[in-house]
């Protein structure tokens, strides 16, 4: 798996951590949008899309599988949304 395109659009609300929003493209194949960029206690991070469940909680609808995954991803997100600083 290759990530093949990033982008993000930052987000200024004041008091809100949420800093972005982020698409990513997988082997020029697949779109992934609305990941959001969060600012938590101990930095930056990634949330995949999400969406509410009848019982009124949050399951993504897509996310990696693997760590390896998961930390490529947020890696690339990251570095596109710090590049933009």
């Amino acid at each position: 798996m290759k990530i093949t395109s990033v982008s993000v659009k930052k987000v200024e609300k004041e008091d809100s951590r949420m800093k972005g929003i982020a698409t990513i493209v997988l082997d020029d194949q697949l779109a992934i949008h609305d990941i959001r960029i969060i600012e938590g206690d101990n930095g930056l991070f990634t949330a995949m899309p999400s969406r509410k469940t009848a019982t009124g909680g949050y399951r993504d609808v897509a996310h990696p599988i693997t760590t390896a995954a998961r930390n490529m991803i947020e890696k690339a997100i990251l570095d596109v949304y710090k590049e933009g600083e």
